[in-house]
């Protein structure tokens, strides 16, 4: 797990290859399919450019839209394993519509039929890492599927821009200060894509519950939850609060969240402010993500944890499929 952090860099060197890129359709609607960690690349696209017509669906079967919009789309279907049942059920369904798809993978069932049914398709480095830890190979091959050279200019930047070791430290110092905490993770609702890799960091690495919610929406609804009487104090009693903060948010957004942060400290819940920093938006969000990685890691040690262990998700998926 260290070295898959020290090591993620790296990842932005990664050149994608299309295989049987001439039967790859030339589209400006996109729907991705993808669960877990597989379907982070399409979420950090859409905050990367807002203007890109993406949809990810993380759900069985293929997105609901009006009619032909599917049919003028590249349907991506992603899964690192290349074995999820819900990505290789949408693929079945786009294959029986006859609509263009296209395959991101590891290896799995899904690569073997993109092979057999000659779509395009890219196959993902084999590292030995889990998905969420491989988002740089991930987010470069869907940028390289849809096109967007921009993207790829960018996060190809990273590999001499992002050094995770000035990460490190601040990771371990969190870790320290959050154990015996439930984590909520708020941020803008342009940087909703490092809020929930943060919970999943959380709940993957450290095995803990978490949760994520964006700006201004939470103030309508959330907020009122910590609005606590005698008779409910001890329902918030662990939970723990971080504010991702961006300079380039909305300054409404950056008044809510000062306002917040005073009446939660006001009420002696901890918060913590984390400012998102970097040369541009790519390199800000992954910096962020690089410091939610040291702090599920060093937070996994606190609590005695094989940070790489995902007993209870395999554990699942096997009693599913009785």
């Amino acid at each position: 797990m260290r070295e898959a952090i020290i090591n993620f860099p790296e990842q932005f060197d990664y050149e994608p290859v299309i295989e049987n890129e001439d039967a790859l359709k030339k589209a400006k609607r996109f729907a991705v399919v993808g669960m877990g960690g597989s379907g982070l690349a399409g979420d950090l696209l859409r905050g990367y450019n807002s203007r890109l017509d993406v949809i990810v669906h993380k759900n069985y079967g293929l997105p609901v839209l009006a009619d032909g919009i599917l049919e003028k789309s590249l349907i991506v279907l992603s899964s690192y394993s290349g074995d999820t049942e819900e990505v290789l059920g949408a693929y079945q369904a786009a294959k029986e519509k006859r609509l263009a798809t296209a395959a991101i993978s590891l290896g799995g069932k899904l690569l073997e039929q993109a092979k057999a049914d000659g779509i395009p398709y890219i196959q993902l480095p084999d590292t030995g890492i889990e998905p969420r830890l491989a988002l740089g190979f991930s987010f470069r091959a869907l940028a390289k599927i849809i096109g967007e050279k921009n993207a790829l200019k960018e996060s190809g930047k990273l590999a001499g821009l992002l050094k995770p070791e000035d990460f490190e430290e601040k990771g371990k110092k969190l870790a320290e200060k959050i154990k015996g905490f439930t984590p909520l993770v708020y941020s803008s609702e342009k940087n909703q894509a490092a809020a929930y890799n943060w919970k999943i960091r959380f709940n993957e690495t450290a095995r803990i519950p978490a949760f994520c919610n964006v700006f201004p929406e939470l103030n309508h609804n959330e907020l009122a939850g910590f609005d606590f009487q005698e008779s409910t104090k001890e329902l918030s009693r662990n939970f723990y609060f971080i504010f991702l903060k961006d300079s380039g948010d909305h300054p409404r957004i950056a008044k809510r969240m000062e306002v917040m942060e005073a009446i939660l400290r006001d009420k002696k819940m901890p918060v913590e402010n984390i400012n998102l920093e970097g040369k541009n938006f790519l390199h800000k969000i992954f910096s962020s993500i690089t410091l939610a990685d040291w702090t599920s890691y060093y937070l996994a040690q606190e609590y005695g944890l094989a940070g790489n262990s995902e007993f209870i998700v395999e554990k699942f998926k096997k009693l599913i499929l009785d």
